[in-house]
């Protein structure tokens, strides 16, 4: 077994400093993450996801994000019988027999020949007499962390059937096409392959089986190489990542050398559950598989049969002590051979009926006994995967087993939003994704009157973009109490994480596909935040929670909705005032009206160009400013408007009061933001009229070495212009009457405002992550998703929002919620469209 074993061993010690160049370097050299994500489709709505052999996905169906390419969808029983019908044997075009299949970072050392199994026996089978731990044998490939959770699999015929469907042979309805489960992130994936196998002279080059004609490992070794991008990516793992992916369990893990005081409890609630549990030792670095001289082999997994206390009588006295049942997936005379193993004479102080009710035999079959203190002291590593309900059969549950309460929730990292870092960046920690969990009782056993959870973080499709580079993020979560008055606050605020500490966390941030820790806590509210260690790392995940009394799970996560900006703990700022209408005496209202006659022209409606002009007039000041924008271009885009029609005539143009039609309303806009200087507003003096200057003069003050993305020279884009007229056009004739017009700069006051309060340096940029408070104070609620969602939609590569894509989300984000709302008529959050209704809606807006 190479050398992953000895990293895991040792990696309670060496990940305590997550920053540490050292162990996160070690960890990418051999812990990649799982999954290719085009099996998946994304929920819309994050909810509780139970993984279910029901809930299948076939190959291609759905991919995971639009910016992942669209793949064929694979379906066994349709290729099979068009195999069939046409008389031929299928040949997986995903998947292709060539080199890229194999490797991707090199080419291979030898010829391969791809071969099906009829080429390389002369009577192939998929099963021989069945299956077990003997069809396990591993090839020239490192995937030892494989072999382990398969030789595992073969103990519970219901497991490994869901993983190796048995409808397929090499004689009945034989086309070469084969398929095989697994579960990806709460949803169980098929994946179909052919069968033309990698070889060299003749004999297969990875996993296969003592029995030369059985192909069963062989071929479930190629579908998971498939979903994974290449038969390389699969080198260097642990075997709690496969047995996930075979169980679609939870899985644990204990440095035994730390191991905790109840850690005999732990597992022996875990046979109780059905778990699938395996252990080793520290490899030799210099001996592949070394033998100790206790008969136990280094660098090799075995498997946790039993986990038991057994009678004892001795002359002197009786009682019970804790034992442990271990079985070498060799199947061989490999044992064991210290107290308690096969034939010891430490045996005739048990009980024949005790000897019979544990099954007792000195076959050399693999399989022996351990005192469990003795087994602290030879082994180095435990690992446990904690099964899902939906994976103990009718007659398990009828025979007692217990089973795991569950919950899970997939989430995102966006850069700028929610990528918030962990608890060292205060600032920006409290952006993450948050997650409430109620206990309500304590586990059954328990005298201290607390529930056991367990609280599993998972990184999505990081080992299969190995071959692009891409390796695990550090990642880690920490737990907090809430108190009752906590709960009503969603989400919680920057204050709250700079009042109260961590009741819990993980052990690491580290670098694998998962991070699982265990814990016991009082019944009540607890907030769960999963992180990267750093803030601005972008990526998937999945969070579960297992616990053995039920718990309740949902997302910490504001309700999608319009009203007014409540001033707490997320925004210390004081939120702008909102601007009123105007009262139809106000002189104001009066002016307005002059000038919306002015630039309407005879039609009397303003259209988007028309309004694309004042926009970029009124507000070019808050635009992000460039440096290579010149005076004739801003003469070109910024020039007066004509009275009439709009047009750009080659003077300037005065309003019916004698001034500049520009100037009189950006007053009006500032009188309906309710300030008193122009200046205050814009950033200009009115007295010097330097606004009118910049019409005509180069921007000297920009930094020409400023990194940040600039704004087209032709000001305020054609769509935000479009859209600003779509979201108060209720006839959808593609212009503005004057209370419409009238109530588009309302609006458009009042996101400026809100803007400036939070563009606090004056660039026309704001951060991504002040993103959801300035929304908030806009009257806007929304949801992580969503945020996002307009960041991705919306934002600079670094994240932040520039002025004019700020005013097209907020118009969106209005005229959307128009819409449902005229739908939602009798406000049950439910709307329904036709198909036309829907398409006309969002298609002029």
């Amino acid at each position: 077994m190479d050398e992953i074993k000895g990293f895991f061993a040792k990696a309670g010690k060496e990940f305590m400093n997550a920053a540490g160049e050292a162990a996160m370097g070690a960890a990418k050299e051999i812990v990649g993450s799982v999954i290719n994500e085009v099996f998946i489709k994304k929920e819309a709505e994050t909810k509780r996801v139970l993984p279910s052999i029901k809930n299948m996905r076939v190959l291609g169906e759905k991919p995971l994000s639009s910016h992942r390419p669209q793949t064929d969808i694979q379906d066994f029983e349709t290729i099979r019988s068009q195999c069939l019908a046409s008389g031929s044997l299928f040949e997986d075009p995903l998947f292709p027999a060539s080199n890229e299949s194999l490797m991707f970072s090199r080419r291979p050392d030898r010829y391969v020949e791809w071969l099906r199994p009829h080429e390389i026996s002369d009577d192939p089978q998929f099963f021989v007499e069945g299956f077990s731990r003997f069809d396990v044998q591993q090839g020239e490939l490192g995937d030892c962390w494989l072999l382990a959770a398969t030789a595992n699999l073969t103990q519970d015929s219901n497991l490994f059937f869901r993983v190796v469907p048995p409808d397929q042979s090499f004689e009945e309805n034989y086309a070469g096409i084969f398929h095989f489960c697994f579960w990806q992130y709460g949803k169980w994936v098929d994946v179909v392959i052919d069968d033309r196998l990698p070889t060299s002279r003749g004999e297969l080059l990875y996993m296969n089986s003592a029995e030369k004609n059985e192909f069963w490992s062989a071929l479930l070794e190629k579908a998971y190489a498939k979903l994974h991008g290449s038969y390389e990516a699969l080198k260097g793992g642990s075997t709690c990542e496969a047995m996930e992916d075979f169980t679609g369990g939870v899985t644990e893990w204990y440095d035994l050398k730390e191991a905790p005081s109840n850690l005999f409890s732990i597992l022996a609630k875990a046979v109780e559950r059905n778990s699938m549990m395996g252990c080793s030792l520290e490899p030799d670095p210099n001996v592949l598989e070394a033998e100790t001289p206790e008969g136990l082999i280094r660098g090799h997994a075995y498997s946790i049969t039993k986990v038991c206390m057994i009678d004892i009588v001795t002359p002197n006295r009786t009682g019970k002590i804790p034992m442990i049942r271990l079985r070498n997936p060799w199947g061989n005379e490999a044992e064991w051979n210290g107290p308690w193993s096969d034939g010891s004479p430490e045996w005739r102080y048990i009980p024949e009926n005790q000897k019979y009710e544990i099954g007792l035999n000195f076959d050399r079959d693999g399989e022996f006994w351990m005192s469990f203190q003795d087994f602290l002291n030879h082994f180095d590593r435990v690992e446990i995967c904690n099964l899902c309900p939906d994976s103990l059969t009718e007659d398990q549950q009828n025979a007692c087993k217990r089973k795991w309460e569950t919950s899970m929730f997939e989430g995102e990292w966006t850069a700028g939003v929610t990528a918030g870092g962990c608890r060292n960046f205060l600032e920006t920690f409290w952006h993450n994704p948050q997650y409430v969990i109620t206990l309500e009782d304590p586990d059954e056993e328990d005298d201290d009157g607390k529930c056991t959870i367990i609280v599993a973080l998972m990184q999505k499709n990081r080992r299969s973009k190995r071959n692009l580079g891409m390796e695990c993020l550090t990642i880690g979560f920490a737990i907090y109490h809430l108190t009752d008055r906590d709960m009503q606050t969603r989400p919680q605020g920057i204050n709250f994480f700079k009042y109260h500490a961590s009741v819990a966390r993980s052990p690491h941030f580290i670098n694998t596909r998962e991070v699982t820790a265990r814990f016991k806590l009082p019944p009540g509210h607890y907030l769960i935040v999963p992180s990267t260690f750093d803030p601005n790392e972008e990526g998937e995940f999945i969070i579960r929670v297992f616990s053995e009394t039920q718990n309740n799970m949902e997302e910490n996560d504001d309700h999608v909705g319009y009203g007014e900006g409540e001033n707490d703990d997320n925004n210390a700022r004081l939120y702008p005032s909102i601007p009123s209408p105007i009262k139809p005496v106000d002189p104001q209202r009066d002016a307005l009206q002059r000038l919306f006659n002015s630039v309407a022209g005879q039609d009397m409606e303003v259209d988007w160009m028309e309004l694309k002009r004042i926009l970029d007039h009124s507000l070019r000041d808050d635009l992000p400013k460039s440096s290579t924008i010149s005076a004739y271009s801003q003469r070109e885009n910024f020039a007066p408007l004509s009275k009439e029609n709009g047009e750009a005539p080659n003077a300037t143009t005065t309003d019916l009061d004698g001034g500049n039609i520009v100037d009189t309303l950006i007053s009006l806009i500032c009188g309906l933001c309710n300030k008193n200087t122009l200046d205050d507003m814009l950033g200009h003096d009115e007295q010097n009229n330097t606004a009118s200057q910049r019409l005509v003069d180069q921007i000297t003050t920009d930094d020409t070495n400023n990194s940040v993305m600039a704004s087209s020279p032709e000001g305020f884009s054609k769509d935000v212009c479009r859209s600003m007229v779509a979201m108060l056009d209720a006839d959808k004739s593609g212009k503005l009457g004057f209370e419409e017009f009238e109530a588009l700069l309302t609006d458009i006051a009042k996101w400026k405002a809100v803007f400036k309060v939070y563009d606090v340096y004056k660039t026309g940029w704001i951060d991504g992550f002040q993103l959801r408070a300035a929304l908030n104070s806009a009257g806007y609620h929304l949801n992580n998703r969503i945020l996002n969602a307009l960041v991705h939609r919306y934002g600079s590569r670094d994240g932040k929002i520039a002025f004019d894509d700020f005013l097209m989300c907020t118009v969106k984000i209005k005229t959307y919620m128009d819409i449902f709302k005229d739908k939602d008529t009798e406000n049950t959050e439910t709307a329904t469209f036709t198909m036309d209704e829907w398409i006309e809606s969002t298609i002029y807006s």
